[in-house]
């Protein structure tokens, strides 16, 4: 057991419990995953409700853990790399059931000219990682990585599972994105979210920023992916399914939707608020939009993930091994290595998110946030 340090933020009295359960965070941690440092956000109607931080944000450098602190988030990001798709079908640039094809001719070769875009973002195009393997520092340059992936044939039938691409969603969803709107996603998520609603929210971090990112502190076992083939090589353990090779700095500054976003949690809650009625930055989704969005697309064993999952349009169902989000089915969100998470509840009109330092080997509900959740939602 650890000493709790001052945990700081807001937090109305009905709430207490909530923050009770961040400070045993620190000093009792589910698992023996004691914080180093965290912070968790609520809103609800688009106003922040609770607000918690403590801890470390470097424990190398003693920088503590502060509301102007950057999180890298990783996959986290899916979810508010969904969000953005679906602005762009509300403004008419694209449609979930249109080919990808049709807009990205080249997508097409290889057998996948049917490939819709709701069925790329849900995770049933087959392409769950390059195969065979690249060169990890062909990463940084997304030009040929997506040459690649044009070339590529899928993994599986599309359109007949689900297989999670940790990481090719992202160059996929982002180059659909630009095609259709014409600016890259994190260009258009600073103009048209981050800067109007003042959310610390980064797709391709400027290098002046990177002084206020934490450190994080690496999990101390692999997670588990279940019996092993071909499918999750190419996604996760390929020396080529990740990039590398080009150092921390070079990483952040690059557009990756699907795993290399930095925020705050307060950021992140903020901006789920798009996929509920109220929105952010004065834009909504219609309820057509938020619906397609949010339907279930596919559900069952995930082919790289060992776990049943329901997605969405590129978001996490909460429900089978993806009901982590608290009690309400219609919730969705998404999760990030090393336990980071964010949610919006269409049923409460909650959103939140949770991100930290010290990463654990969990893919999907790690049992600190989860904590979190099950105080929050029996105070409410």
């Amino acid at each position: 057991m650890t000493d709790a340090p001052e945990i700081h933020g807001t937090c109305l009295d009905r709430f207490a419990p909530v923050r009770d359960a961040f400070a045993r965070n620190f000093t009792d941690g589910p698992e023996g995953l004691d914080e180093v440092g965290a912070r968790f956000t609520v809103c609800r109607a688009g106003e922040v409700v609770l607000d918690l931080w403590g801890g470390q944000a470097d424990s190398v450098r003693d920088q503590p853990f502060g509301p102007d602190t950057l999180a890298p988030v990783f996959s986290t990001g899916k979810a508010v790399m969904a969000l953005m798709i679906g602005w762009a079908v509300e403004r008419g640039l694209l449609n979930y059931e249109a080919p990808v094809a049709a807009i990205w001719p080249e997508f097409g070769q290889a057998g996948k000219a049917d490939i819709t875009l709701a069925q790329l973002m849900s995770h049933q195009a087959g392409l769950a990682g390059p195969s065979p393997a690249i060169d990890p520092t062909l990463w940084f340059e997304p030009e040929k990585v997506l040459e690649v992936l044009c070339r590529q044939a899928p993994l599986w039938e599309p359109g007949t599972a689900s297989g999670y691409h940790p990481i090719t969603v992202g160059y996929l969803a982002g180059e659909v994105f630009r095609r259709a709107d014409g600016r890259t996603m994190g260009q258009a998520l600073k103009a048209d979210f981050a800067d109007p609603a003042g959310l610390d929210l980064w797709l391709g971090l400027p290098e002046a920023e990177h002084a206020r990112v934490a450190r994080m502190k690496k999990p101390t076992a692999a997670p588990g992916l279940g019996p092993i083939d071909a499918i999750k090589t190419a996604a996760f353990l390929d020396k080529g399914s990740a990039p590398a090779g080009r150092g921390s700095a070079e990483w952040r500054k690059m557009e990756i939707p699907s795993a290399n976003m930095h925020a705050t949690a307060e950021a992140l809650a903020r901006m789920l608020a798009l996929a509920l009625p109220e929105g952010v930055a004065g834009k909504t989704l219609s309820p057509a939009t938020r619906t397609a969005l949010m339907q279930q697309r596919i559900s069952g064993p995930d082919r790289v993930l060992p776990f049943d999952l329901s997605w969405g349009a590129g978001v996490m169902r909460n429900q089978g091994g993806g009901a982590v989000f608290g009690p309400n089915p219609e919730t969705v969100g998404h999760c990030g290595w090393g336990g980071s998470c964010a949610f919006a509840d269409p049923t409460t009109g909650l959103t939140a998110a949770y991100v930290m330092t010290r990463q654990s080997p969990h893919l999907i509900g790690d049992p600190r946030p989860a904590a979190l959740i099950r105080a929050l939602y029996a105070a409410l």
